[in-house]
């Protein structure tokens, strides 16, 4: 019917959950840290990237990691899911009859 959906990871946030493992004053100290480690907020640009891409040429089975190298540099690698493609086509053929009824 040419509906797509994309769903993207928020990344790194603190939330009521978080507050719970470690005092709050303390996530405001490893904040930034974390962020330079794992990329975010940097990494934003890569739901852009995602929104930009026409769906119908995207793979179905693989996931687009944001990665960034040592040097800063931010890109998308493709990682291919480990899913058998038959029991993929099964689970969305009984999807699309569920969908009918």
């Amino acid at each position: 019917q040419g509906l797509y959906s994309s769903v993207v990871c928020p990344g790194l946030v603190m939330s009521n959950m978080t507050y719970r493992i470690l005092p709050v004053f303390l996530w405001k100290l490893l904040m930034p840290i974390m962020w330079l480690v794992s990329g975010s907020p940097g990494s934003v640009w890569v739901e852009v990237w995602l929104f930009k891409q026409k769906p119908e040429y995207l793979d179905a089975l693989v996931k687009y990691h944001s990665c960034t190298s040592g040097l800063g540099k931010s890109y998308v690698e493709p990682r291919k899911i480990d899913v058998d493609e038959e029991t993929a086509e099964k689970f969305y053929q009984k999807l699309l009859e569920l969908e009918k009824q």
